[in-house]
């Protein structure tokens, strides 16, 4: 059996979590035997929802001084024999890929998920990155852009990158799902209201004030257009207080995390995604999933779903303007939504589905334990 450890040391339930969790239902259990690190905050979070076969092995190892967590995982590395650890985002390699070179682990990887917008200064040069990469064997980019990012800006070997694209469970969404009954009256929204759907955690990166600062324009022409916002985060009262100082009270809800997304999507006659940078989100692909088409900013490998005037519509980043011509130019032809909504259905099923990123995955690591002459058979 092979030993596959993911190990993710972020404090959050979010994107990446959900991936992790794809691989950890999918893997084949004839050929792997599979272990979750994480944060004890996130293993909270993440316990109901694991295969009950997944060891769950909670840790938090986040700075250079916490040797006794370091430790551990060297410890956890050793004694369950891991043939393949996979780290989740640079923060987790940065932690774990050296230690699993001193433990002697036949293939490293890391899932980078997203551009690292957020780096300033020293950090912005990479060189960090690029040091720890002597310890991992490959990186595994979830999108075309996703990869160019890794070569192109990190300056990571191009041989050590691997395009595989993100997945999700699309089994769960049908474009011809109702809402449930009074959802909409719960909200205060009227029968023939149309509703804008922002999906995601309310952190700056989301762009959520900026979909805020294009409402007006839109209410010009759609004075019954209704935004919901789905998902919590740190944002939530500088929203909040745009939403006042724009006088889009009656507008606007914010209905926090909620866990029945397909119910959500069949609310909304339009998905949006105003973001300011992203990996491969998950969002889009399962708005398209459900038939409901997507604005969304032109940003990292969301051109690669939203493919503009064939799958939905894409604008600039930070653009409300254009935004706003976007999301009017949806609503006011229901034609245009249908056939975007088709394509994009079409075109998500055959690229970004559970099984195909679970598959690849799979492929993947037999090949390069093969490749790398592992003896993990006899063990």
């Amino acid at each position: 059996m092979i030993s596959v450890l993911h190990f993710s040391n972020s404090m959050a339930r979010g994107g990446t979590e959900e991936h992790v969790l794809m691989l950890l239902r999918g893997l084949d259990r004839r050929h792997f035997r599979l272990h979750l690190v994480c944060t004890p905050e996130v293993a909270g979070k993440l316990r109901a929802d694991l295969p009950p076969d997944v060891e769950l092995l909670p840790i938090r190892l986040r700075k250079p001084t916490q040797l006794a967590a370091a430790f551990r995982l060297a410890q956890i590395i050793r004694t369950r024999r891991v043939d393949i650890l996979h780290c989740h985002m640079f923060y987790s390699s940065l932690f774990a890929a050296p230690l699993g070179r001193l433990c002697r682990v036949p293939v490293i990887l890391e899932t980078p998920h997203v551009r690292e917008q957020w780096r300033r200064g020293w950090k912005a040069n990479h060189a960090v990155d690029r040091f720890v990469g002597r310890c991992t064997n490959y990186y595994l980019a979830n999108c075309q852009a996703n990869a160019r990012y890794l070569v192109e800006e990190k300056r990571l070997p191009a041989k050590k990158v691997v395009l595989i694209y993100h997945g999700d469970n699309l089994k769960r969404f049908d474009p011809d799902r109702r809402a449930p009954l009074g959802l909409r009256q719960s909200l205060g929204f009227g029968e023939d209201d149309p509703v804008l759907l922002v999906l995601g955690r309310l952190e700056p990166q989301k762009g959520h004030a900026v979909l805020l600062e294009a409402l007006p324009t839109i209410r010009r022409e759609f004075p019954l257009v209704r935004l919901v916002c789905v998902g919590e985060g740190s944002s939530r009262s500088v929203l909040e207080e745009q939403v006042a100082r724009l006088g889009l009270e009656t507008t606007v809800r914010f209905v926090g995390h909620q866990s029945n997304v397909a119910d959500w999507l069949a609310l909304g006659e339009v998905t949006v995604l105003p973001s300011f940078f992203e990996g491969l989100p998950l969002v889009p692909i399962e708005s398209l999933a459900a038939g409901r088409p997507v604005v969304a900013s032109a940003v990292d490998g969301t051109p690669e779903i939203v493919i503009s005037g064939k799958t939905g519509l894409t604008v600039p980043p930070g653009d409300a303007s254009a935004l706003a011509d976007a999301v009017c130019a949806m609503l006011r032809d229901p034609a245009l939504r249908r056939d975007l909504a088709r394509e994009g259905r079409e075109w998500v099923l055959e690229h970004f589905t559970e099984e195909r990123l679970v598959e690849k995955t799979q492929e993947f690591y037999l090949s390069t334990l093969k490749a790398r002459g592992s003896t993990v058979a006899a063990r």
